[in-house]
C-alpha cells in the first residue's frame, strides 16, 4: 500500500517524514542536509521510489498574516522541479507554527538544544504530514 511523504523545506536542511502503510501515523525519517538542486532532487526521488510513496506533502511557509512571501515561491519552484523527476502527487500543507510545535515538543521531551538542532526539521516534517493525514483520513 502506497505511503505518504512529508517535507519541510529549508535553505540548509530538508526534514523528511513518512506515513505508515495505512496512512494513520507520520514518523520523522531524516534531516537531509541540502547540497545542490540536482542532488537534492535525486535523493528525494530515490526515497519516493524506494518507500513506495504516492503523495508528497510539502509544508508551505505562508506568512502568519496569510500572505505568500519569497519562501512560498522558493518552495513552489522546488516542487515544480520535483514533479519533473517523480510521478508522485505533490500537495501543499500550511506549515505555520509546525517548527514552533516541533520545538515545544522536543523541549517538553527534555531534548538538549544541540540534539534539537539535529532533529527539528524531521519533527516539523512529521507534524506537517500528520496534519495532512488527520485532515484526509
Amino acid at each position: 500500500m502506497p505511503r505518504k511523504m512529508g517535507l519541510d523545506l529549508g535553505d540548509v536542511n530538508i526534514g523528511i517524514a513518512f506515513s505508515d502503510p495505512l496512512c494513520m501515523f507520520a514518523s520523522g525519517y531524516d534531516n537531509y542536509r541540502r547540497r545542490d538542486l540536482t542532488t537534492d532532487l535525486d535523493y528525494i526521488a530515490g526515497l519516493i521510489k524506494d518507500k513506495d510513496v504516492d503523495t508528497v506533502v510539502v509544508g508551505l511557509p505562508i506568512n502568519m498574516d496569510g500572505t505568500s512571501g519569497p519562501r512560498v515561491q522558493k518552495t513552489r519552484e522546488f516542487c515544480e522541479e520535483l514533479a519533473k523527476v517523480t510521478d508522485a502527487k505533490i500537495e501543499y500543507m500550511d506549515e505555520r507554527l509546525s517548527t514552533v510545535s516541533a520545538q515545544k515538543m522536543l523541549i517538553s521531551a527534555d531534548v538538549s538544544r544541540e540534539n534539537r538542532k539535529k532533529v527539528i526539521d524531521k519533527v516539523a516534517a512529521s507534524i506537517i504530514l500528520q496534519n495532512y493525514l488527520d485532515k484526509k483520513y
